[in-house]
């Protein structure tokens, strides 16, 4: 008998419906119904809800095999949220690039560091560029942040590959306008993020 099959049967048993089995487990309707159909199966956490509510083992629901496959599934996607997470906190951290003293500044013969605010060798229009790559990647990373919480996977991808496409531009750029500090923490930044988009892809 599959899995389905037999929370099927218990929850019969006990003359449940599927809302009432959802809301003593904590899971939407939606989700007991697509367990019992066999369309999918419960994480790790909700199968040892389902067990202790109705005083059944887990290897009496389901096989080893299933239940070795369900764990490592369930891995790959603790990996890839983390990985979203860390990335979205990683962008957020673009906002440094504004705030601190990384840019020079010639003044009666010297040169100071300031930050972007007070950043003026370079046209108005560079600066305007700046200001905009480097917003953007703090929104980009809010967004991640939040899509990754709410788990919505649909507009990962694009969020990545925009903030990696950013993060090269601000690189390049930052280099062409000889501002070493601001270009050594961008392409920290960078580099961070391909680490963590190279272990994403690993967990896919």
């Amino acid at each position: 008998m599959e899995f389905g099959e037999k929370l099927q049967e218990l929850r019969k048993n006990r003359c449940l419906t599927q809302e009432e089995l959802a809301e003593a487990l904590y899971v939407s309707r939606t989700a007991v119904s697509k367990w019992e159909s066999g369309r999918g199966y419960p994480s790790i956490d909700s199968l040892k809800e389902i067990s202790n509510y109705f005083s059944v083992s887990i290897d009496d629901l389901l096989s080893g095999e299933k239940l070795i496959s369900i764990a490592e599934k369930e891995n790959k996607t603790n990996i890839r949220n983390m990985c979203n997470l860390l990335f979205g906190i990683v962008d957020v951290f673009s906002f440094l690039l504004i705030i601190l003293p990384l840019y020079s500044k010639t003044s009666d013969g010297y040169i100071y560091s300031v930050n972007l605010f007070a950043y003026t060798e370079t046209a108005a229009f560079n600066r305007f560029i700046y200001w905009g790559m480097f917003i953007a990647l703090v929104l980009l990373g809010i967004l991640k942040i939040l899509f990754t919480q709410l788990k919505i996977v649909k507009s990962q991808k694009i969020l990545t590959v925009c903030s990696i496409l950013i993060g090269v531009a601000a690189v390049l750029l930052l280099a062409l306008a000889r501002e070493p500090y601001a270009v050594v923490v961008m392409f920290l930044l960078t580099v961070i993020k391909g680490l963590l988009l190279f272990r994403y892809v690993r967990a896919e």
